[in-house]
């Protein structure tokens, strides 16, 4: 273990991952230090958040009958499956990159 996971309880892959569970542990890793001076635990909170948004924009989408149904499953099974390999890829320690989104995230971590 590094000296940084020893004092903040939690180990870099171990911050990434919880990243992803839901938008409010993503927010608090960019606010609440020393998680906020790790680029990686930034870029995987930064890459949640974008993933939260995305979904959101999809379920709006919903609302428009037949098209955005459709629209709203495939997107949604699509932004699930993104968002199993985000999460899988953090607790190993990697990064899975999110098309237009992932670029994103890293822009504003600072990668």
């Amino acid at each position: 273990m590094t000296e940084e996971a020893t004092q903040s309880g939690l180990s870099d892959t171990a911050a990434s991952g919880l990243a992803y569970i839901t938008i409010i542990p993503a927010i608090v890793f960019l606010v609440v230090a020393p998680y906020n001076q790790n680029s990686t635990i930034r870029f995987h909170a930064w890459q949640s958040i974008f993933l939260g948004i995305a979904w959101f924009a999809i379920s709006l989408v919903a609302i428009i009958p037949i098209l955005g149904w459709l629209v709203f499953a495939v997107g949604s099974l699509t932004l699930f499956v993104v968002w199993i390999m985000c999460i899988l890829k953090a607790f190993q320690g990697g990064k899975f990159v999110v098309p237009v989104l992932g670029p994103l995230a890293a822009k504003q971590a600072g990668i």
